[in-house]
């Protein structure tokens, strides 16, 4: 069945792309954006997604459309699936590529009767995916390579250098953002960005980031601390302990917060989706990693460091550390993250 599918002798003009659930794995798909337009000059690439990532498209050039996904992560319903895979017949895609390896996620282009239908291997996926791709983990360890792999032909060789996210921006928009936040221009900023939605075992401890704060703070900088409103908590915290830090999280909208991290001098990021945003604005940023594998997906930026103490017990994986003491973070200091900051920011 493989073999029927030569994507080089295709003339292909609409592609449709079954975006992923994270902020990160989003960002980590322009590098499979670009690397379609770079084979198919003028093709058109629409990316089905949930509504959150519509600012973040918006700001891929290689992007012609988002089309809002109206059911959250985990839900089934069939009928909703079922009616908008029926209207997007209409669009006369050529080729879709399934991104989730999810049953749910496959449903909708099959029901939009696209001919071709990528993805690998996942739960009941056979019929749904008609180019059924086996995940060779060695071969491709990293989640980027897996995105970009599927838009190549089975079996074809990545590039020898995959090309490398990069958000646009705005000035327009990031003059609007200072304006409606009341903040001005700094030309010293650290951009603090605390929160990991996926569990605590990818936080960097609260006191940790406040000692990096206090420091930058009485060397006159600016600090800022970027999030969603499920990081209040922890935003709220650092700032009681490094007093004169801007607490931002909860306060700004998705494009506001691209925006506002391309005027970071330096950025300090779990792995999250925000350290991913960071890369993509090709910020210096020091990237710190505790339950996850910096080798899975690391920031795609030779501007960012990254920091992993590679403990036995690490990377497992876990939302909450499961030894209960997280040491994997914990012992990763601040003066090695502050060692990190100098050697990004030399003479400043």
């Amino acid at each position: 069945m493989f073999n029927q599918f030569k994507t080089r002798a295709k003339v292909l003009k609409q592609v449709l792309v079954i975006g992923p659930s994270w902020v990160g794995d989003m960002v980590m798909a322009q590098s499979l954006f670009q690397t379609l337009h770079q084979l198919f000059p003028g093709i058109a690439i629409d990316v089905l997604a949930p509504a959150w990532s519509q600012a973040l498209l918006a700001r891929m050039p290689e992007v012609r459309d988002t089309i809002t996904m109206p059911l959250g992560h985990g839900v089934l319903e069939l009928g909703i699936r079922y009616r908008l895979g029926h209207t997007l017949r209409t669009r006369g895609y050529d080729w879709v590529l399934v991104l989730p390896n999810s049953f749910k996620s496959a449903l909708i282009p099959w029901w939009a009767n696209i001919p071709r239908r990528t993805g690998y291997l996942g739960e009941l996926r056979w019929g749904l995916l008609n180019d059924v791709r086996r995940l060779d983990k060695t071969r491709l360890p990293m989640t980027v390579q897996r995105f970009v792999a599927l838009g190549l032909d089975p079996g074809e060789p990545l590039p020898q250098e995959l090309p490398r996210p990069a958000l646009t921006v705005n000035p327009a928009g990031v003059e609007s953002a200072l304006n409606r936040l009341g903040l001005s221009y700094q030309q010293r900023l650290l951009a603090l960005c605390p929160g990991a939605e996926y569990g605590s075992a990818k936080r960097w401890p609260v006191e940790h980031f406040a000692a990096v704060a206090r420091v930058y703070l009485n060397q006159d900088w600016a600090v800022w601390l970027l999030g969603s409103s499920k990081d209040l908590e922890v935003t709220t915290a650092i700032a009681e302990a490094a007093l004169g830090c801007v607490n931002l999280a909860g306060r700004t909208q998705l494009e506001e917060v691209i925006d506002l991290l391309s005027l970071a001098t330096v950025v300090v990021s779990n792995d999250s989706g925000l350290m991913h945003i960071a890369a993509a604005l090709d910020r210096p940023l020091v990237a710190i990693y505790g339950s996850s594998d910096p080798g899975f997906t690391p920031p795609l930026s030779p501007q960012a460091h990254i920091l992993h103490l590679g403990l036995p017990c690490s990377p497992c994986f876990k939302r909450e550390c499961p030894l209960g003491h997280l040491n994997c973070l914990r012992q990763l200091v601040p003066t090695q993250v502050l060692t990190q900051l100098t050697a990004l920011t030399p003479g400043l």
